[in-house]
């Protein structure tokens, strides 16, 4: 029992996610130290408030109502997601796409059916295979194989 568990643990993606999510956790405290220490004051000078807008709330029948924190945890929470997709997506996205392998164009796969026999025959064919008769290649179908239109 404790040998599966071992397994478990050392399995590459196990400690992977594990250092994902505490790096994960540091940048969010990082994000959120970067949004209450400036951004947080700015808007708070922005909108005539004493400079800190994370105390502020207001009060209904004695409820107190702390919006200034939620305002404050919402921007930490905009801040990191723009930091993650402009530094982490985006150049992520485009290195896939630069090995990403462009995928070959099977030929034979895409069929329709002959006009004088209706028996199946690759777009690209000139000649039913079936009935022998001479038909028109897609034009469509040529131009992702890369063969030229014929007339």
């Amino acid at each position: 029992m404790l040998n599966g568990f071992k397994d478990f643990i050392l399995r590459g993606n196990v400690i992977s996610m594990a250092i994902g999510l505490a790096v994960g956790a540091a940048f969010t405290a990082v994000v959120t130290g970067f949004s209450t220490a400036f951004i947080t004051p700015l808007i708070g000078l922005a909108t005539g408030s004493v400079g800190d807008f994370s105390a502020a709330e207001f009060t209904v029948r004695g409820a107190i109502f702390p919006y200034g924190k939620f305002l404050a945890a919402a921007i930490a929470f905009l801040i990191t997601a723009a930091v993650l997709y402009f530094c982490v997506v985006v150049p992520m996205t485009k290195v896939q796409n630069r090995f990403t392998k462009e995928e070959e164009v099977d030929i034979k796969a895409a069929l329709r059916d002959c006009p004088r026999c209706f028996s199946p025959i690759p777009a690209v064919a000139s000649r039913c295979a079936h009935c022998t008769s001479e038909v028109e290649p897609d034009p469509e179908a040529l131009s992702l194989a890369k063969l030229p239109v014929q007339r």
